[in-house]
């Protein structure tokens, strides 16, 4: 996989910032249907370390109808951190159930269901 940390120079010219969060959003829209990353593995395979915190602070401020799979990134243990009751919340839950990812007591089973990139690559 190319090396898309932030540190080795970025030959389009983006800023430190922009250059996160383009291999955050690179590394985002591979994870496939039906699994879900922690926002702490998420950082890491993006090459931006321990950022779980930037990652989630990153993925709110997304515009409305991303494209982007925000949805299937969760908190540590496969905890659903948007609040239950809350329209974020509410849809993150219903897309993931729409692609046949179990969601019980706010949590989702991280064997079954999480992405693990080098099971699924080639």
């Amino acid at each position: 996989m190319a090396d898309l940390s932030p540190n080795h120079g970025d030959p389009a010219g983006l800023s430190p910032a922009e250059a996160r969060r383009t291999a955050l959003y690179f590394t985002l829209q591979q994870v496939p249907e039906g699994k879900v990353v922690s926002y702490g593995q998420l950082a890491e395979l993006a090459g931006l370390g321990r950022a779980a915190r930037w990652v989630g602070r990153t993925l709110s401020q997304l515009p409305d109808g991303t494209s982007l799979p925000w949805h299937r990134v969760l908190g540590a243990g496969g905890r659903v951190s948007l609040p239950v009751g809350s329209v974020s919340g509410d849809e993150q839950r219903a897309r993931l159930r729409a692609e046949g990812v179990t969601v019980q007591n706010n949590r989702v089973n991280m064997q079954r269901h999480g992405w693990r990139p080098t099971e699924h690559s080639g």
